[in-house]
């Protein structure tokens, strides 16, 4: 009998699409015709999950729109994760990372990793949303001097549920012109390690119990956990962590959308307005440029006789 490890039985998997007919049109890598404008790169990360979840692409073609209304600002899009053509990192003011991330992580390949390496070492900043803020943990400790927080599977829990959140006092211009709102049944990762200093918890929220699926996650029942945090590093980058987005839906709340442009903008060390970054959206932006999402069909166990020759 040979081994029968590779038959997989009762999984839906997405498998990976080509762009659609829509997405092909959202211009992708398209560098910023003047210098001096403040470039900023995001990077969508490939299909993933159900539809309506994990929509990397539209979620950053949603945030291109959104960045294009602060005069200035020149939002270069990359899809799977990153850029065919580097040189559009090249004077990159600001990274936004939104992927699947932990070993799947599109920049975790190690020529990838040293040109993040390279781009935070200009001051550059950065923002990750929803899974981005894991890595393994071989590159946990550089990956928190660049965010200012990692997940790591020995402290971190995740999971879906309704959650209020409720904006910090700091007076950040991350939270200009946001406040508190209710994200149902979305995507939440909590109990991070942070770095020693320099963190600025912007956004918390209660979580159940029964979400708490470790030891030290345990220990702190009843706490409000930190989903959203800004970090100046000691180099003077800037960056912004969220892990909240995993569904597509909470693009709706406009105090989503104006926090994380807001938080954009100042990792790239722009000025926020007062009243916050402008964030208008037409309804048909809600739904545009979603992933084709193919999933395999159920499969029968194997039998002995399907494998036998």
């Amino acid at each position: 009998m040979r081994p029968i490890a590779f038959l997989l039985a009762a999984l839906c998997l997405p498998l990976h699409a080509e762009l659609t007919d829509q997405q092909k049109q959202v211009p992708l890598e398209v560098d910023a015709p003047d210098a001096s404008m403040t470039k900023i790169v995001l990077l969508a990360g490939s299909v993933s999950n159900k539809p309506g979840q994990h929509e990397y692409f539209a979620g950053c073609s949603l945030l291109m729109k959104c960045l294009k209304q602060t005069p200035g600002v020149w939002p270069v899009m990359a899809a799977e994760g990153w850029p065919n053509n580097e040189a559009i990192f090249n004077n990159a003011k600001a990274v936004v990372s939104y992927m699947d991330a932990g070993e799947k992580l599109a920049w975790l390949e190690p020529a990838r990793w040293e040109k993040m390496r390279a781009v935070m070492a200009t001051g550059a900043g950065l923002v990750c949303m929803h899974q981005s803020v894991e890595v393994p943990a071989a590159q946990a400790d550089e990956f928190k001097g660049w965010l200012g927080g990692v997940w790591q599977k020995d402290t971190g829990s995740r999971g879906h549920w309704d959650m209020h959140l409720s904006p910090g006092t700091s007076g950040h211009p991350a939270l200009a012109g946001v406040t508190a709102y209710d994200a149902p049944h979305d995507g939440w990762l909590f109990n991070m390690h942070f770095a020693d200093t320099g963190v600025t918890p912007l956004f918390t929220g209660p979580v159940p119990d029964t979400g708490r699926s470790t030891p030290d996650a345990k220990s702190h029942s009843g706490r409000d956990e930190v989903i959203g945090w800004a970090y100046e590093r000691a180099g003077g980058g800037r960056a912004i962590g969220f892990t909240g987005a995993d569904l597509h839906s909470s693009w709706r709340i406009e105090s989503q959308r104006r926090f994380i442009t807001n938080a954009i903008l100042w990792a790239a060390k722009l000025s926020v307005p007062s009243s916050g970054a402008p964030v208008a959206v037409a309804e048909e932006d809600f739904t545009s440029n979603m992933d084709r999402k193919v999933f395999t069909l159920a499969k029968p166990k194997a039998t002995e006789a399907a494998v036998k020759q």
